[in-house]
């Protein structure tokens, strides 16, 4: 009985040996394959990044506009100031278009109330005999208002050399969007006048690049598919019509 309790024991223990190495190896083998089947998927960052973005841009919308504080103010990072902005923008344009309000007599009817009442004030303080107030000194600093005209010069500077690229006759492609972007400004300045059409570019500053980094991956992806339509409907237009346009003997001289 002995000997046989002996020898069934290391049987046994051979028995579940088996089954618990079956086991680790089951689980070994599907911890495996699901880790091999999460490297497959695709992390969000890659999908991210394969999403086309448009005009080429790699950066964040925040850093597009400059990444400081008009970019906070165009995408609202401060409600308070943005709505303050274009509060006052608001206001600006009902005065001077629905109001029909001038700005040489803005200036001055609120310089007139100002004056007024500082004089006032000022002389009023003799009878109550309290201390005059303090009017404040205001001047503009050199350096902000040369730094503005530094970037104002860059700008214009830059899109004289970008007319003058086009006007070279180097890019046909380029040469046609700008055209039928002057063309669609030519015909929306004609329904309004230029302190309307400011207004209108002001607000679509505050809300479509808000709207576009909320809602940026379907957007880019409908660019996207715009864009790949516009490419066709280019090649049959140039296929059909600015290919058969004669070029000059410049164009096809070669370089030597």
């Amino acid at each position: 009985m002995t000997e046989h309790g002996e020898d069934s024991g290391p049987a046994g223990e051979s028995v579940m040996e088996k089954i618990t190495e079956k086991f680790h190896g089951h689980d070994s083998s599907s911890s495996s394959s699901s880790s091999d089947s999460d490297n497959d998927k695709p992390s969000p960052s890659s999908m991210k990044s394969k999403i086309y973005r448009p005009f080429g841009r790699e950066k964040p919308v925040h850093k597009v506009f400059g990444g400081g504080k008009p970019a906070d103010v165009f995408l609202w990072r401060n409600k308070k100031i943005s709505a303050g902005v274009l509060g006052g923008a608001t206001a600006i344009w009902v005065l001077f278009e629905l109001l029909e309000y001038h700005m040489l007599t803005l200036v001055c009817h609120c310089l007139i109330l100002s004056l007024a009442i500082l004089f006032l004030w000022s002389n009023a303080t003799t009878f109550i005999h309290k201390s005059p107030p303090r009017i404040p000194e205001v001047h503009l600093p050199e350096k902000s208002v040369l730094q503005i005209a530094d970037a104002l010069r860059i700008e214009i500077n830059r899109a004289f050399a970008f007319l003058r690229d086009i006007a070279t006759g180097r890019d046909l492609k380029k040469f046609l969007a700008v055209i039928a972007g002057l063309w669609v400004l030519s015909i929306v300045g004609s329904w309004c006048n230029f302190l309307t059409l400011f207004y209108i570019s002001f607000v679509l500053l505050h809300t479509v690049p808000v709207l576009y980094e909320k809602y940026e991956d379907q957007v880019d992806l409908f660019v996207e598919k715009a864009m790949i339509e516009i490419k066709k409907q280019y090649a049959v237009f140039d296929a059909k019509v600015l290919s058969k346009i004669p070029r000059g003997p410049l164009k096809n001289k070669k370089k030597v």
